[in-house]
This record gives structure tokens, sequence and C-alpha cells, in this order.
């Protein structure tokens, strides 16, 4: 059996990992505010998560203006599109009785 993904198995990171990852999400990927709304999490636990994320090098986080309001978007790496299926994959080992 495989291993979990210590970096993905906290429940948002792997709400944030799942979104990131899904077949309707492009290659631009979410913004903060959606990240926010699919996670149910405050502004301060998104970040740290978030920041975790990057620190692991399974996203990408851009932060630019668009106006006058500052914009964060956040895309799956390689690596972390990888270590999800990977995470995935042993959920489903457990799953099936492993």
């Amino acid at each position: 059996m495989g291993a979990p993904d210590e970096i993905i198995h906290q429940p948002i990171r792997l709400r944030v990992m799942a979104a990131l990852t899904a077949p309707g999400c492009d290659a631009e990927g979410l913004d903060f505010t959606q990240l926010k709304k699919l996670t149910g999490a405050t502004d301060g636990n998104l970040g740290a998560h978030i920041d975790h994320l990057a620190r692991a090098s399974y996203v990408d986080v851009s932060k630019a203006f668009v106006g006058r309001r500052p914009r964060t978007t956040v895309t799956a790496t390689g690596e972390g599109r990888a270590a999800f299926a990977r995470h995935v994959a042993f959920l489903k080992e457990i799953i099936a009785g492993g």
C-alpha cells in the first residue's frame, strides 16, 4: 500500500489541491476568493495553507492588481498534480480495502 502525502492530507490543503486539479479548472488556476469559498477557510488560515503548498512546490502563487484591487491566483504545478494523483491513489486503496 502507498503512503499518504503528509503535505496534502490536511483537509484544507486537500480541498485546495482537489479544486486546482479538477477537470474544469483551467491552466490559469483559481483566485484566492474562489478558493476561500470552496474551502470555507478564513483569509489567514487559507493563506497559511497556500504558503505551505507553495513551499513544497505543489502550487504557484501569483499576485497582480486588477484595477486597483489586488488579486492572488493559485495554480497547481506539475509536481503538485503528481503528488495529488498519488494521494488519491492511496485513498482509493484504503476504500478498496487495501
